[in-house]
Parts: structure tokens; sequence; C-alpha cells
């Protein structure tokens, strides 16, 4: 049975642990493709650096183009009432918030894929 990770450290050492963190970053990538935001995350990245370089571009997206990154959560499919439950008061701690919710979908398509 799927359990969403509470946050963002143990989603990634879940990841590794059971050996489908490399599936998560191939995952990232392609769905970044898709919207038009490539990013080349190594399967060499460390999740911290993984973790700072998503919230990053997130950061990025929120302040400079924002239609754009509404579409990358849209191409993600990350849950509309759990972003709109976000205080988007200050943009770098919604950008880390964001940076989970990502996480956490593509994570969840990852594990669907290798259980079923």
């Amino acid at each position: 049975m799927y359990i969403a990770p509470e946050t963002t450290d143990l989603l990634l050492s879940q990841a590794q642990k059971e050996q489908l963190y490399i599936k998560l970053i191939e995952q990232l990538n392609k769905d970044f493709a898709l919207a038009n935001e490539p990013v080349e995350f190594a399967g060499g990245t460390s999740p911290f650096e993984l973790k700072m370089a998503v919230q990053d571009k997130i950061f990025r997206l929120i302040h400079h183009k924002f239609a754009e990154y509404l579409n990358l959560l849209y191409i993600i499919d990350v849950p509309e009432h759990e972003v709109k439950a976000l205080n988007g008061g200050d943009i770098t701690e919604l950008a880390e918030q964001v940076t989970f919710l990502i996480l956490k979908r593509e994570w969840q398509k990852v594990w669907f894929r290798n259980r079923y």
C-alpha cells in the first residue's frame, strides 16, 4: 500500500532505499521536458543537490515565468487543492513547499509503476 512520505528528506531516502532514486530522477527530467522547462539531473546527483536544484528551478519559475510554473504543475499533475492550501507569502518558502509536492507526486508515479 502506498503511503506518502511526510517530508522531502524522507521521500528521497525512501526512493534510495527502494532503489528507485534513478527512476525518480528520470521521471523529473521527463516531466520538466514535457513542460518545456528541461532540466538535466544526472543519475549521480545527490538527494540534497536534487532537492536544492528543483527548489531553485521552482523559485525562478514562480518569480519570472509564472505561466510556465502553472503549466509544470499541470504536466506533473500536482493536486490543485494541495497547491491552493500553501501560504504564498514568502516565495522561498513557497518554492520549498511546492518542491515537496512535485517530488511527492513524481515519487508516487515511480512507486506505482514499480509495483504494478
